[in-house]
């Protein structure tokens, strides 16, 4: 059986999610400093754009492909909703609503990810 890359993608997406995750804990825990301003990461699909995926060679007619590298998710300055008197450009509205959506992505991903296993398991069971 060939490898199967669905786990791969879900397990960077995880990643990604932590990553996003850690960095808008950070500017909720950041909220009242001075100066600071609100950070996020590039979006999953562009992360995903920047990755080369392998393909495998079952024949030696086959072109060869070089392995996937994955570059790091890159932290940039988000566009906030409001600037505090002090510089403070984090919006814990905007923060919790990027939460939520980390959340509901987390789930998906692992939900996705509990079909396919399943699906993938009852496959190998149905054959003995």
């Amino acid at each position: 059986m060939g490898a199967v890359y669905l786990f791969d993608l879900a397990s960077r997406q995880a990643q990604w999610l932590a990553v996003r995750q850690a960095t808008i804990a950070g500017n909720i825990s950041n909220a009242n400093t001075p100066g600071f301003k609100a950070l996020d990461v590039e979006p999953f699909s562009s992360v995903l754009d920047k990755t080369q995926l392998a393909m495998a060679a079952t024949s030696s007619g086959h072109i060869g492909f070089d392995a996937p590298h994955v570059r790091s998710a890159k932290v940039k300055k988000t566009e906030s909703w409001e600037t505090m008197h002090s510089g403070n450009s984090v919006s814990i509205e905007q923060e919790m609503m990027k939460a939520g959506t980390v959340n509901r992505e987390h789930n998906l991903n692992t939900s996705i990810v509990r079909s396919f296993h399943r699906m993938l398991m009852a496959s190998v069971k149905g054959g003995q």
